[in-house]
């Protein structure tokens, strides 16, 4: 959360910060809380979006419905003149050209999963705990639900064919 904020302040230039994230993200206040501890009296604008995780796993990324969707939830935001717009939902990033239509050119998107990545990239550099250059990275995935599924919509947020994924009961 903290790294997203941090990135949404700096990118806002001190205007006002727009968060949309599923119901329970929005309802955490996690996001509004981290960034006025950084910037007291900064405006926050938050809205669940919680259409977005089923069309983004439909594949919809570009359809006139997922646009219609958002231009529906982005509103309030696009006349509050927010100045950053954080994506807070892992979800989110796959819709960010329709997103940047929807909300105009002068709005930086925020992903708050890149966001972190690149804060905990500095600390491993710090702490000196990267791994080699020469390590093989491996992926194991284990899900709970529909492998084959998972692997289908896995393909999309990693832009590449997943192999096996290790079932789980819960």
């Amino acid at each position: 959360i903290k790294p997203g904020a941090r990135a949404a302040i700096a990118a806002g230039a001190g205007g006002s910060v727009g968060v949309i994230g599923t119901a329970g993200t929005i309802a955490s206040g996690a996001y509004q809380r981290a960034i006025n501890a950084l910037a007291p009296g900064l405006p926050v604008i938050q809205r669940a979006c919680p259409l977005f995780v089923p069309l983004v796993e439909e594949g919809w990324f570009d359809h006139p419905a997922t646009e219609l969707v958002a231009a529906h939830y982005l509103g309030e935001l696009r006349q509050a003149c927010v100045r950053s717009l954080v994506l807070g939902c892992t979800h989110y990033p796959l819709l960010k050209p329709m997103l940047q239509r929807v909300m105009g050119p002068e709005v930086r998107l925020i992903d708050s999963g890149q966001a972190t990545a690149a804060a905990l990239a500095t600390i491993l550099e710090d702490k000196s705990l990267g791994a080699p250059e020469d390590t093989d990275a491996r992926h194991r995935f284990v899900v709970s639900d529909d492998e084959a599924r998972f692997r289908q919509v896995g393909s999309r947020f990693i832009g590449e064919r997943l192999g096996k994924a290790e079932g789980v009961p819960l």
